[in-house]
């Protein structure tokens, strides 16, 4: 099964807007598969999270492999739009402080 993302070009960043519901071991391979593409013809991705509702440590992991994948190449990843579920989950694990965490899709863009 393939997961849906949405994809807009804004310039040279490229904003993705997750699926709804959740992100876990059940869909991770899904979401690398469809973000491997992005990752590789885009050096700045804002992860828009606006629709997702919990996020495992499978998805903790894509999000930090997509990080990884970009500082190879000098890029960078944003995330924004979290749920408070999610935003409790990432201060949690402290991904906050290698990920920045924006509140709207337009901070993220002004931040780049």
């Amino acid at each position: 099964m393939d997961l849906d993302i949405e994809v807009i070009r804004a310039g040279e960043v490229a904003v993705v807007t997750l699926p709804a519901g959740k992100l876990d071991a059940g869909n991770t391979p899904e979401l690398k598969q469809a973000m491997n593409p992005v990752v590789d013809e885009y050096t700045t991705v804002i992860l828009d999270m606006s629709d997702l509702a919990f996020v495992d440590s499978s998805g903790l992991g894509a999000i930090l492999s997509f990080t990884r994948k970009l500082a190879e190449k000098k890029g960078e990843i944003r995330l924004c739009c979290l749920q408070k579920p999610v935003q409790a989950i990432m201060e949690l694990v402290r991904l906050h402080r290698v990920v920045d965490i924006l509140n709207t899709r337009q901070e993220a863009l002004k931040s780049i």
